[in-house]
């Protein structure tokens, strides 16, 4: 019935009982995906039309797959089981793998319970399986490798484990998805969160002029440390307002009430391993000469990054020009009204699919320069979304899978 509804139109009634993104899309594109419908494109919060001119594709996808999430009990291992479902993805069989810990631990994917298995050494666990998301840190992705890819298993990590490695391609759907075919060990790398969502917005502005270097400052949310560092936070801010010492162990310092300019540990040349993520990754992803220089500071809110980047182009670039590369770009929104105080806002963007562009103005003090400020959801788009994207195009674009 639903499926017919978004076929005729007749769904608007519903939707208004729905939030928006912004704020809040995922209920409308839950719904979609869920009646094996896709949206092809949201409107911001700045558009002015009427809510409900939304247009959709089917999915194309022609094969059902098997697959495999490891580390299927965290944060990402859940958003890897939303996001699935949300976009409708073509499964045969769904496999959960986990901890000691957290084997014998169930979910429910699409109405079926599903049970977490132990990771083990030396068994056929994942023979026949197409694609595995793997999402449980870079040791035990590094160790259980070989077990998962074995049997011919395309495995996607979202560690930093393979990142860097000459033979394991680097990937964000948006600016290099035929990076992916070229995967001798049957790994692809997902990129660190902070770059994801920078090089979505880069690339639509690499269109226009080539990009000499970037300078950006992340404002990274506690949830990017995980679901324990958000739980802090929140004990944190009670513990301050009932008169209690802080409890910190998950940050350097007291996250409460504070702002945290390091991310990970710091290396020789004073950058932490997160900002010097930002400036290999993004050379690797762009296959680009420039420069990045960065600086991540964790802040008090509990989802959603944020950045403000400054970029320098070879050939002066408009506002006007970047608002339309940004209006036409893949996995972008433009959200820029600053007279109406619209612009991107961790509070208003989780569960949102894309980056959101604002704060869009030349830069003042050079004159190829511009700056603008980024905001997208890291557990999502920084994480899950990214890696179940790139197993969406090898399907409909890797002759192992397309052609089958």
């Amino acid at each position: 019935v639903l499926h017919n509804s978004l076929k005729s139109f007749t769904f608007a009634l519903p939707i208004l009982l729905l939030p928006r993104c912004v704020p809040h899309d995922i209920s409308i594109n839950g719904l979609c995906r869920m009646a094996g419908v896709i949206p092809y494109r949201r409107m911001p919060a700045s558009h002015k039309g009427s809510p409900f001119r939304i247009f959709f594709q089917k999915t194309s996808h022609k094969n059902n797959m098997n697959i495999a999430i490891v580390g299927a009990s965290g944060a990402v291992g859940q958003e890897f089981l939303r996001v699935l479902a949300e976009r409708n993805f073509p499964i045969d069989e769904l496999h959960l793998f986990g901890s000691s810990r957290s084997a014998g631990t169930s979910y429910t994917f699409k109405g079926k319970s599903y049970t977490v298995k132990e990771l083990k050494h030396g068994t056929d666990d994942f023979k026949g399986i197409d694609i595995a998301f793997t999402s449980a840190g870079g040791g035990t992705a590094r160790d259980y490798a070989e077990d998962i890819t074995r049997y011919g298993a395309v495995m996607i990590d979202n560690s930093s484990a393979f990142r860097m490695d000459k033979d394991v391609p680097l990937v964000v759907p948006e600016c290099n998805a035929t990076d992916a075919l070229e995967r001798p060990r049957n790994i692809i790398a997902n990129p660190n969160c902070t770059t994801i969502m920078m090089v979505v917005a880069l690339q639509a502005l690499e269109q226009i002029s080539h990009i000499r270097r970037i300078h950006v400052a992340s404002y990274q949310a506690a949830s990017g440390a995980g679901a324990a560092a958000m739980a802090e936070l929140y004990e944190q801010y009670r513990q301050i307002l009932a008169g209690e010492p802080v409890t910190v162990e998950k940050f350097a310092h007291q996250l409460a009430f504070n702002v945290i300019p390091q991310i990970d540990v710091f290396t020789d040349n004073g950058y932490t391993k997160e900002e010097m993520k930002m400036y290999n990754e993004t050379k690797k992803i762009m296959h680009t000469d420039a420069d990045v220089s960065a600086t991540c500071v964790r802040v008090p809110s509990l989802r959603c990054h944020s950045e403000a980047i400054w970029a320098e182009t070879e050939e002066p670039v408009s506002v006007e020009q970047f608002h339309e590369a940004v209006r036409n770009g893949k996995g972008l929104q433009l959200q820029d009204d600053p007279s109406k105080g619209e612009y991107p806002m961790p509070l208003f963007l989780e569960s949102c699919d894309d980056v959101y562009v604002g704060r869009v103005r030349k830069d003042l003090a050079n004159p190829n320069g511009i700056t603008f400020w980024i905001v997208s959801d890291q557990i999502k788009k920084g994480a899950a979304l990214n890696a179940v994207q790139i197993a969406e195009w090898l399907i409909d674009n890797d002759p192992k899978f397309s052609n089958r």
